[in-house]
């Protein structure tokens, strides 16, 4: 008995591990169906990977590290044979995750994201900052084995972190928000969120696909989806016309069309940036003003039942009063009928 005790939380960790892992390979396998080249290099505007690995972290602890490292190690399997620089890789996207998460940690990140500092956190901490790391050490390494000109170490490291930073920023809130840490949707709203899904349905593609780069039009769709679903509607708008713009961009129509393939990860990464900014920043805004207004709300209506108390002559309901001071010893008053000033 003592010894299943003992061994529970290494078999629990080890199938967590096992099943992050899994979700991660299988992540890197669709971020690979949206690949660009820039130069001579192979680069995903968006690694899915990174936000499956962050969000994992954040849920589980750093106990799941292993699964991160197996689901990188396979993803690299699945593409080439594994060499002597895969560690490099691996242990690359490995640390940057786990740096993202003990930042986020030692910031006082939540995870239910109900504050703006939070969704700042996310961008700057586990996004911008942390990836550097798998971006550089990745690239880098391309560098120094050779396969990798250095003339164009900055325009690929450059897609490398973009698309390990949007894994990140609209992955990653996904994967909270269906694990159940940023609160409930509100099924009397089914009707707005069905129009709003419709409409998203419609403009998207319109904006993408027109040779006239309408996609401007999808930000009123995003600051709908935060002012009225907050993180879930936004992060989820913000996806679908990012995975969108990604595919058509891929083939060369619509917006990215007659575009070099820098231009278009320029264009691309430009777009997907700017959406998934909006929506995590308008989300956070959004969810912590209610929040407030929420606390004052609570607050008036206790102050309105104290108040009716002590009209009513009873007692305001509360913590019991702190009993009164010792009393002092007496002394006799001052002759003339003075008293003490």
């Amino acid at each position: 008995m003592f010894v299943n005790r003992q061994f529970r939380p290494l078999t629990e960790a080890a199938l967590i591990s096992l099943a992050v892992a899994a979700c991660y390979y299988a992540a890197g396998r669709l971020g690979l169906l949206g690949r660009l080249v820039v130069g001579d290099v192979v680069a995903t505007p968006i690694w899915p990977p990174t936000g499956v690995a962050v969000a994992a972290l954040l849920l589980f602890g750093a106990r799941v590290w292993p699964g991160i490292a197996l689901g990188s190690f396979l993803v690299i399997a699945s593409l080439t044979t594994p060499g002597p620089t895969t560690a490099v890789t691996v242990a690359s996207s490995t640390v940057a995750p786990l740096c993202a998460f003990l930042l986020l940690r030692r910031v006082g990140f939540r995870l239910d994201m109900a504050r703006l500092r939070d969704g700042l956190a996310l961008i700057f901490l586990g996004g911008f900052g942390a990836m550097l790391i798998s971006a550089t050490a990745g690239v880098g390494l391309q560098v120094v084995t050779g396969s990798l000109d250095r003339s164009e170490f900055w325009a690929v490291w450059l897609a490398w972190w973009a698309g390990d930073t949007m894994g990140v920023l609209l992955v990653a809130p996904l994967l909270l928000v269906l694990a159940g840490t940023t609160g409930r949707f509100r099924i009397r709203r089914w009707k707005e969120a069905a129009f709003l899904g419709l409409t998203t349905l419609v403009v998207v593609p319109v904006a993408v696909l027109s040779p006239m780069s309408l996609l401007f039009l999808v930000f009123p769709l995003l600051v709908w989806a935060a002012l009225r679903f907050q993180l879930a509607g936004s992060v989820l708008c913000a996806l679908f016309a990012s995975v969108f713009a990604t595919f058509e961009a891929t083939s060369d129509r619509g917006a990215f069309f007659h575009l070099s393939d820098v231009e278009i990860m320029v264009k691309l990464q430009t777009f997907n940036g700017s959406a998934a900014l909006t929506a995590l920043l308008l989300a956070s805004v959004i969810t912590e003003q209610r929040a407030t207004r929420r606390s004052v709300r609570r607050a008036c209506e206790e102050l309105a039942e104290v108040l009716e108390h002590l009209a009513a002559g009873e007692p305001s309901p509360g913590p019991p009063a702190e009993p009164p001071p010792e009393p002092s010893e007496s002394r006799p008053a001052p002759p003339g009928g003075l008293r003490d000033p």
